[in-house]
């Protein structure tokens, strides 16, 4: 990122290919729109492109890049459906969820059903902890919040996804 901000293009590349991916699919799992997604990366990718002055030396672009896709995926929400926003102004409750290998659709839904349920100050930090890899240090730095709230946020989070697992459980089984 010194290297992109210092005016090196092929650093750009570099960033690009290294990120693409992992953003398009947190963004398809925060929005539930795989074109939506697309769009969103294309935008942040752009944003990361005219806010490069913002960047701070030093700073680990990883968090950084993900907060700027989390507010593009803000800002489509609000621009495309505001209805459907809650009342706090978050994200609707729609977390696409995809597993590797072979898949359990019912257990993927079962899964995206009880992310759907969380506020999206629990949900941002479970799909961003489990299904992007990131630690709570970078959470919280993207996030803008201590480690300690983003720990406290995903404990909540993962405490609750198991209580509304077990109810989808038992209600398949019933």
């Amino acid at each position: 990122m010194t290297r992109f901000c210092q005016g090196d293009a092929r650093a750009f590349d570099a960033l690009f290919q290294r990120y693409a991916r992992p953003i398009h699919g947190y963004l398809a799992r925060l929005t539930g729109n795989p074109a939506a997604a697309e769009d969103l990366s294309q935008q942040t990718f752009l944003s990361l492109v005219r806010g490069r002055g913002r960047f701070q030396e030093g700073a680990r672009v990883k968090p950084w890049l993900y907060a700027i896709a989390t507010n593009a995926a803000r800002d489509w929400q609000r621009r495309k459906r505001p209805e459907d926003l809650t009342d706090e102004g978050e994200l609707p409750t729609s977390v696409a969820v995809e597993a590797p290998g072979p898949r359990d659709t019912g257990l993927e839904r079962a899964v995206q059903r009880a992310l759907e349920q969380l506020p999206e100050g629990q949900r941002i930090p479970i799909v961003l902890h489990r299904f992007e890899g990131m630690g709570f240090a970078e959470i919280a730095e993207s996030m803008g919040l201590t480690e300690s709230a983003v720990k406290v946020r995903a404990h909540r989070g993962y405490a609750r996804l198991r209580e509304l697992l077990a109810t989808l459980r038992e209600e398949t089984n019933e």
